[in-house]
């Protein structure tokens, strides 16, 4: 395959912007990474190319229906071997990948950024994501499967257990925008709980996925356990819906819906991750340059095409003013480029739709009267994908950035004298998936966070202290999905639960030598006894 190109661009006279080297040994790689995926022969391909160029990047097979069911075919094989594998080897088998994951994590950096179009240190967030769920579950998965004991029926006659048996197979559809990270905390969790897997990645950050299949394989995972399949949702998707016994999806609200109703029919579990439309409060005694820094990093990370990044800011009418002038100076020196190294601080949108969902936002917004506080242009003088960070004000509720996700470097910022008023309209919207609050006054802040409609909330962050604490769950409220993932929650739900109880001698129905009188009248004393021991 031809590399991309390998010399430095010239860098750009204007501020703002960094030139830098938008070739990567990554696609040299491309060709053996792809073989990874699910093919046969006579099968399809697509061409990929780089956001940051608009070069080719990898050719990948692309599976029909009947290749599709084939790994599940396979991968139900192989479930029994897997389950039947220790949870203390599957645990090893993970602390093997979270060190192998920070190792090689140039070569993941360059792949993440060279598909996705992110700044290095965006990227960077899903390599420690990566490690962190793979650590996460490599210590805590046995004793969160450990069989439990309960009280039984009858003390000392009743033993009764409860246990979480795997799934079986899980189907994983996985997006664009977080390739690795994602792919991590959906598939991994579901390996640790003896589920085979079948992942469908996007195709456009594909390799990202099949760089951690690779790894997980030198980790020690049978190749069958996880296999990725790569193809159009139209081609593919009822093969995944129709062979799962569990399916993981991230993407948007009605896709979301869609595939939910397809799912209800077979009675099988779901878990979906969808759209959001992310407030942010700042409280009138909140630390103003801190508020806004944190402002930067909520809104604009990865282009801000992260479902929990930040597009309302609700700002106290008191300290709005010194709040928008600081989050405007901060936001027009962050650097936008494609260098594969530190230098850029936002770097491409991934997809010229996304290039085009963005753009027609802030247009929309202008042509209803909205202020640019700063960016609300296309940078094609650093690449085809490349958009402005970007500030509005008096946005009205008849423009489409009002209420819809934009999911792009675009965020609004609105005035408020009250409190419950920045409440009321934090919650305003069909969404629930993150929420942030900044304050001097953590319990107060706290408090208010809990009034929030959001699966997460951060106080005195945007995001990433929620997304990156893998010990509790994140997942969304109303139309921002069904189900959680990391954590507990996010083992447990590729679990089945069952219970197992054992009974000795005194049955728990009359002998034929006893009145159902006497019988109940006895059980009822019991009853009351039973109420005043210890550890029921």
């Amino acid at each position: 395959m031809s590399s991309m190109v390998d010399k430095p661009a010239e860098p750009d006279s204007r501020p703002g912007t960094v030139g830098g080297v938008v070739g990567a040994p990554v696609v040299a790689r491309a060709d053996s990474l792809a073989e990874r995926a699910v093919r046969g022969p006579g099968a399809e391909s697509v061409t990929m190319t780089a956001p940051f160029t608009g070069l080719r990047t990898a050719v990948l097979p692309q599976a029909s229906d009947r290749l599709a069911r084939a790994a599940f075919a396979r991968a139900r094989r192989a479930q029994c071997s897997w389950a039947a594998t220790s949870v203390a080897q599957r645990q090893r088998i993970l602390l093997r990948l979270h060190e192998l994951v920070l190792s090689r994590q140039k070569e993941g950096l360059d792949l993440v950024q060279v598909e996705a179009g992110k700044a290095r240190l965006d990227a960077f967030d899903e390599i420690s994501a990566t490690a962190l769920v793979a650590d996460y579950y490599g210590r805590h998965s046995a004793r969160l499967l450990a069989p439990r004991r309960a009280p039984g029926a009858l003390p000392l006659l009743t033993r009764a257990t409860h246990l979480r048996q795997p799934r079986g197979v899980v189907g994983i559809i996985s997006p664009w925008n977080y390739p690795l990270a994602l792919t991590a905390m959906d598939v991994l969790p579901a390996l640790a709980a003896g589920n085979t897997v079948v992942q469908k990645p996007d195709n456009q950050t594909a390799l990202s996925a099949l760089w951690l299949h690779e790894l997980a394989g030198e980790a020690g995972l049978p190749r069958d356990a996880w296999q990725i399949v790569l193809g159009r949702g139209s081609v593919i998707g009822d093969a995944i819906v129709e062979e799962s016994d569990y399916v993981c999806f991230t993407g948007s609200t009605p896709t979301g819906k869609r595939l939910a109703s397809a799912i209800a029919g077979r009675l099988t579990g779901y878990s979906l991750e969808l759209g959001g439309k992310n407030p942010m409060i700042v409280l009138p005694d909140a630390d103003v340059a801190k508020a806004a820094a944190g402002a930067v990093t909520a809104c604009f990370s990865s282009a801000g095409q992260l479902c929990v990044s930040v597009e309302r800011i609700y700002v106290h009418d008191s300290i709005r003013d010194r709040f928008l002038a600081e989050f405007a100076n901060r936001t027009n020196a962050l650097t936008m480029g494609s260098a594969l190294d530190y230098r850029a601080g936002m770097g491409s949108l991934t997809t010229p739709e996304q290039l085009r969902a963005v753009s027609d936002h802030v247009a929309d917004a202008r042509s209803h009267g909205a202020t640019v506080v700063a960016g609300g242009n296309a940078r094609p003088d650093i690449g085809p994908l490349f958009f402005e960070p970007t500030i509005l004000t008096d946005v009205p509720e008849e423009a489409a950035v009002f209420a819809n996700e934009t999911f792009g470097p675009v965020t609004s910022v609105y005035g408020y004298s009250d409190v419950e008023e920045a409440i009321e309209k934090a919650n305003a919207t069909a969404f629930g998936l993150n929420a942030s609050v900044w304050s001097r006054d953590t319990r107060r802040a706290r408090e208010i966070a809990t009034r929030l409609k959001a699966g997460t909330v951060n106080v005195n962050e945007g995001y990433a202290a929620t997304f990156g604490t893998v010990g509790v769950p994140m997942g969304g409220m109303k139309d921002s999905g069904v189900g959680r993932r990391n954590g507990a929650e996010g083992l447990l739900k590729y679990t089945e639960s069952q219970s197992i109880a054992i009974q000795r001698g005194l049955r728990l129905r009359p002998p034929r030598t006893v009145h159902p009188a006497m019988w109940t009248a006895a059980l009822t004393a019991g009853l009351r006894l039973l109420r005043r021991l210890p550890g029921r």
